[in-house]
């Protein structure tokens, strides 16, 4: 049961042609944030003392629902859900058991989320119930010490219990990791090797200019490519055609047995092949990650738009999407973007 109504008529729009864009990349992937808050304060993802948005200003859960629904009506076939820390919305379980019937129904064929696991040990039955069969856990070191200070007071001991309950309760689970060129580089190996020997894949992200933080990113950032070329040193490294709908490029390691992936938003973009949009929890469409495009569907929502309506502010956003992103980072810059990543969504 849900809190909300998800009845027929706010479930399954009616659509015609699938979401294409301007430059002819078809739109198969919503990644929706479903709150900025987070319960950790990792440094190069947001501030020390954030200042989060009043309730009034977020989707409700029926809302949530209605958008996320309207674009597997246009053909997007998987969706994650994200935050912030998605597991810490209150209600965040009704909404994906509500999203769920588009699983059951074909019209969905994954339905997924990005968590920093603290509180999987609880909620990973009632998503293993719910359909959820895969989801990413961001966890960039495994020592206790190192953990605490990069999210500013975080357990890793929780992390890991819910990982493994989350494996416990049948979801695969994929390890991502941001490199950080000052605290993790020297461990990226090891935590490779230990999420492969978990029976877990692994995906290493290079850090991105979004939103003010404390620290001067420049001193963080860490090539991919240098990372490979270091990992190709001891292991080996086969190029595999594994695409999982995101924007990560995947090797087999031959030593480990197991998949990495690589995010290279700075070094080598991933934009000619983009299938991707997100929502966050606002309301603010986003096509681009590294752009300040924004469309507002709350507004539309809340001028009580049917969903022929929603579904054409859904389109024109959609048509709109930029090209790519330019991302840089340089010493003293100000951020690509004003925006937070907890903001933005996952």
């Amino acid at each position: 049961m849900t809190p909300y109504d998800a009845s027929p008529s706010q479930a399954r729009p009616t659509s015609a042609a699938p979401l294409i864009d301007g430059f002819g990349r078809t739109v198969t992937y919503l990644r929706v944030s479903v709150t900025d808050r987070c319960d950790l304060r990792c440094v190069y993802c947001m501030a020390e003392h954030m200042v989060f948005l009043p309730k009034k200003d977020l989707l409700t859960l029926e809302e949530l629902d209605r958008v996320s629904s309207a674009f597997i009506a246009l053909g997007v076939r998987k969706l994650r859900i994200t935050g912030g820390e998605p597991l810490v919305r209150k209600g965040v379980m009704s909404l994906i058991e509500g999203l769920s019937r588009h699983l059951k129904s074909g019209e969905l064929d994954e339905l997924t989320l990005t968590t920093n696991g603290t509180r999987l040990a609880e909620f990973a039955g009632p998503l293993a119930a719910a359909g959820v069969r895969r989801i990413n856990v961001s966890i960039d070191t495994r020592k206790p010490d190192l953990f605490r200070r990069l999210t500013r007071g975080g357990d890793v001991a929780k992390v890991l219990a819910g990982i493994k309950a989350a494996q416990d309760a049948g979801i695969a689970v994929k390890i991502n990791a941001v490199a950080l060129a000052q605290d993790n580089a020297s461990e990226l190996p090891d935590l490779i090797a230990w999420a492969h020997g978990e029976g877990m894949d692994a995906t290493l992200i290079e850090t991105m200019p979004l939103g003010e933080i404390e620290e001067d990113r420049t001193d963080q950032f860490l090539s991919l490519a240098q990372v490979r070329q270091e990992l190709d040193s001891f292991w080996t490294l086969e190029d595999i055609p594994l695409s999982t709908g995101g924007p990560a490029r995947y090797v087999r390691i031959a030593e480990t047995g197991g998949r990495l992936g690589f995010i290279t938003p700075m070094t080598h973009n991933f934009c000619e092949g983009c299938n991707r949009v997100r929502l966050t929890c606002t309301g603010t469409l986003h096509t681009c990650l590294g752009q300040e495009d924004a469309s507002d569907l709350r507004a539309v929502l809340r001028a009580g738009a049917d969903d022929t309506a929603l579904i054409e502010a859904i389109r024109l956003a959609v048509d709109g999407k930029p090209k790519g992103h330019d991302f840089r980072i340089e010493r003293a810059a100000a951020p690509a973007l004003a925006r937070h990543m907890s903001t933005t969504g996952g």
